[in-house]
């Protein structure tokens, strides 16, 4: 009789380990592909950038400055690696973005421009994808980062290989008020 209590345990304490091991997984996964997600809208971001900079070039030739901040925001945003390189780039990024539509302001001409208004309207509508995949991410890592800290998953997260917790897509104060008070794209 006790071995069967002792096998009754251990394949209970196996079905256990079982279903923690696949829902860390599981959120793991789901974890990767809402960053995936946001890379991609950072991307579509990032190829629309030389579009909005060449058509602004061709009204404020002598704007030199700024085409090469946002040229290096640019840059950053597509090399950053994690969700806190990439709230760093993001940050620069709205800067940039912001005086680049400034000195947009100062050309009539250029913000009646139906190329720089369709430019505008797909940064908006990209933007708003990026705030979403954001959001989504950031869910998704709480969730995972939750699940692998409460009890009985905390005791054995670490040997199942889940030794540290998700980084979430945060930036730090003073990024904040920038993305709190986002690029105004609309004239």
């Amino acid at each position: 009789m006790s071995v069967w209590v002792i096998i009754g345990v251990v394949v209970v304490l196996a079905l256990v380990l079982i279903g923690m091991y696949n829902a860390l997984v599981r959120l793991n996964i789901r974890a990767n592909e809402a960053w995936s997600d946001i890379t991609v809208q950072l991307k579509r971001r990032a190829d629309l950038i030389p579009n909005l900079v060449n058509t602004v070039k061709g009204y404020a030739k002598h704007e030199k400055g700024i085409f090469e901040e946002v040229t290096k925001a640019r840059a950053e945003t597509l090399s950053a690696q994690t969700p806190g390189e990439a709230a760093k780039a993001e940050g620069d990024f709205q800067k940039t973005m912001k005086s680049l539509f400034a000195v947009a302001e100062n050309y009539p001409d250029l913000k009646a421009s139906d190329n720089f208004k369709e430019l505008q309207a797909e940064l908006t509508d990209t933007e708003d994808k990026i705030q979403a995949s954001r959001r989504f991410y950031n869910g998704v890592v709480r969730d995972f980062n939750t699940k692998r800290k409460t009890f009985p998953t905390n005791i054995f997260a670490g040997l199942l290989g889940f030794k540290q917790d998700k980084e979430f897509f945060e930036v730090d104060e003073a990024e904040a008020a920038t993305i709190q008070n986002p690029v105004d794209v609309k004239f």
